[in-house]
């Protein structure tokens, strides 16, 4: 019993680390996080018409390999 009193204080004094470290933070405006998406979605756009032009390529090269 006096391992899961121990284990209990032990896991309320790490939440409370936890809190007071999370308090420290900077957290971003609505505006910058919102600036912050925009650049990510776009980013991933480009990145997936990239990915998905050079698998149109390779699969084409090997189609003509292949015959």
């Amino acid at each position: 019993m006096n391992k899961l009193i121990q284990s209990v204080c032990n896991l309320k004094g790490f939440i409370g680390e936890v809190k007071a470290e999370l308090l420290k933070c900077t957290w971003p405006t609505r505006k910058e996080l919102f600036g912050q998406s925009v650049v990510v979605v776009i980013s991933v756009i480009i990145l997936g018409g990239f990915v998905g032009l050079c698998d149109l390529v390779n699969m084409s090269f090997l189609k003509f390999v292949i015959r």
